[in-house]
């Protein structure tokens, strides 16, 4: 997103982040772009003051978009440095579609504050929001962190989320502002938003293909081939073909180990954890990613049957099979744990 003028030039988003924050960690041509390293993080007492603001925000704390354009609102903040960047790859049209983002300043790290969204079709075209977007967080009670967890000491240690109207495909220009240090910074960029279907993965409302995911059984009692978290989780009991039109589900695609970015570890120990509460009354299922846990040898059959080409991706069926929640990229405990309760509703 440009958004310059003479008196105040916004610069676009970047891949600082793309390590840390980018939406699926590899594909079946190998791993993501991006290898940036993590930017230095705050002392943990403060990243947690931090992240205790962050996650209290509500829309009367910015200005309403009244009318105006993306350039106008941009214009009346206090001014800019941040960058934005998206943690999901895959955003369909909607009424309240989800946006996953982080907020980056390229000398001090991730930037923790109340934030919300504006988006627009243009810089000139009229902004709509603001959208709170309040800080998820990714971090896991000590006794659920693996090896690859996010912790107190983590510069990224959480995710803003949003839900936004995005009515037709095309680009959409975004503008994030961020209460900081009694002033608002913008952070600007730009998402591609495609129509339902167009990327074959199955959407909510319908039924989840029914395939064989990896066992430990299967797997000849061998965890170590079909997780790489560390240590391996306990959920490589069930095949999800047995369960599917049975049982509510929720089927995780992650590779902690694998992973290129720092999300999938924390979304696996997430899923442990949420296990404790929901495991009586939901099987929970995690997919590792590539074959033999070798990213040269392209993705497992269950991602191939999902049509998955980036990673992590959860999703929730019902007792009937029908999908309820899907999510992609990068996304906390609050977002997991509401899309488990829609299996159960």
């Amino acid at each position: 997103m440009t958004l310059r003028t003479p008196r105040r030039p916004l610069p676009a988003a970047a891949v600082l982040a793309a390590a840390l924050l980018a939406a699926g960690c590899g594909s079946s041509g190998g791993s993501s772009s991006g290898s940036a390293p993590a930017p230095k993080g705050p002392s943990s007492a403060k990243l947690r003051a931090e992240l205790d603001k962050a996650t209290a925000v509500t829309a009367a704390s910015f200005t309403p978009a009244g009318g105006r354009s993306l350039r106008q609102v941009a214009d009346a903040i206090d001014g800019t440095g941040p960058q934005v960047a998206f943690a999901t790859a895959t955003i369909v049209t909607g009424p309240k579609q989800r946006l996953a983002f982080g907020v980056v300043d390229p000398k001090t790290g991730f930037v923790y504050a109340p934030t919300a969204l504006y988006l627009a079709r243009s810089e000139q075209a009229k902004a709509m929001g603001p959208y709170p977007a309040p800080a998820d967080l990714l971090l896991t009670d000590p006794p659920f962190r693996s090896q690859n967890a996010a912790t107190e000491s983590d510069p990224f240690a959480a995710i803003y989320e949003t839900t936004a109207p995005l009515p037709k495909p095309g680009r959409y220009y975004v503008l994030a502002v961020s209460l900081l240090g009694g002033k608002k910074i913008g952070a600007a960029g730009q998402i591609t938003v495609i129509a339902p279907g167009k990327d074959r993965i199955p959407e909510v409302g319908q039924q989840a293909p029914r395939v064989d995911t990896d066992t430990v059984a299967a797997a000849g009692g061998d965890i170590k081939k079909i997780d790489t978290r560390v240590p391996p989780d306990d959920m490589h009991s069930v095949n999800l073909k047995d369960v599917l039109g049975k049982k509510p589900v929720a089927l995780l695609f992650a590779t902690p180990q694998l992973c290129q970015s720092r999300v999938c570890g924390p979304v696996v120990d997430i899923a442990a954890q949420l296990e404790k509460t929901y495991g009586s009354r939901m099987t929970f299922i995690h997919q590792e990613v590539y074959k033999d846990n070798e990213i040269a040898k392209g993705l497992r059959a269950p991602l191939q049957a999902f049509h998955l080409q980036t990673e992590p991706w959860l999703f929730v069926m019902d007792r009937t099979g029908k999908i309820t929640a899907r999510l992609e990229g990068s996304f906390g405990f609050r977002a997991f744990e509401a899309a488990v309760k829609t299996g159960l509703s």
